[in-house]
């Protein structure tokens, strides 16, 4: 393939690089927020993200006018499928987190008691943020990343993000149990939390789409 097509593939992913930054970094102020029961900072997050569906759109069409001038193929066209598969991931993520803090921030001011959930909660989140900054590296140095080694630590983060989720679940019910009157707000939380969940199995379709691209073979996990 030529230079032009060569440069254009590093303009395609420092784009999705830029948009998986700002959803890393709205991911970690959701957190501090959380942390901190601040509902202006859920609101900034919102605010921040109010565009990436607009975002991804964009990289799409960078990527299927790619494909229009340039007729790639062999690896060339697997890294444009894998780009454009892993494009419409990392916006469900960045619509994942938005939800998420809109819900956490009207979870806030419903009455429920959220402290006792608190720790686990931040577990799940901390997790997430991690599979996401994993991707995030291999992005960040993908001369210098070992695709396969990336795709196991946000594998291991997603089995630790369901651990937490699956104590959650059951901690959430004992909540339902001693507050009946607040049952369909706590289960509404629990709705709120698979966010947090999702997202991480985002991740392993990311990095395993990473993988694709650098590597070859078949797509074993993305669906």
């Amino acid at each position: 393939m030529s230079t032009k097509y060569d440069n254009k593939i590093d303009e395609i992913r420092e784009k999705i690089r830029s948009l998986l930054q700002t959803i890393t970094t709205a991911n970690e102020m959701s957190l501090e927020a959380c942390k901190n029961s601040d509902e202006a900072k859920y609101k900034e997050v919102q605010t921040n993200l109010s565009k990436i569906g607009a975002q991804g759109d964009a990289i799409d069409n960078e990527i299927i006018k790619t494909f229009a001038l340039f007729g790639p193929e062999a690896k060339e066209l697997r890294f444009l499928v894998a780009y454009l598969k892993m494009t419409n991931e990392i916006v469900l993520i960045g619509e994942g987190v938005k939800k998420y803090s809109r819900r956490m921030k009207e979870h806030e001011q419903s009455g429920c008691d959220l402290s006792p959930l608190k720790p686990s909660i931040i577990l799940l989140h901390k997790s997430t943020i991690n599979a996401l900054k994993y991707i995030l590296e291999c992005f960040n140095q993908n001369d210098k990343c070992n695709f396969e080694d990336n795709y196991r630590k946000v594998v291991v983060e997603e089995s630790m993000n369901d651990d937490l989720f699956s104590v959650l679940e059951k901690d959430i019910l004992n909540q339902i149990i001693g507050e009946k009157e607040l049952s369909i707000e706590y289960v509404k939380v629990l709705g709120t939390l698979r966010k947090l969940e999702r997202s991480c199995d985002r991740s392993v379709n990311i990095a395993n789409l990473m993988m694709y691209a650098n590597e070859g073979g078949e797509i074993s996990v993305y669906s």
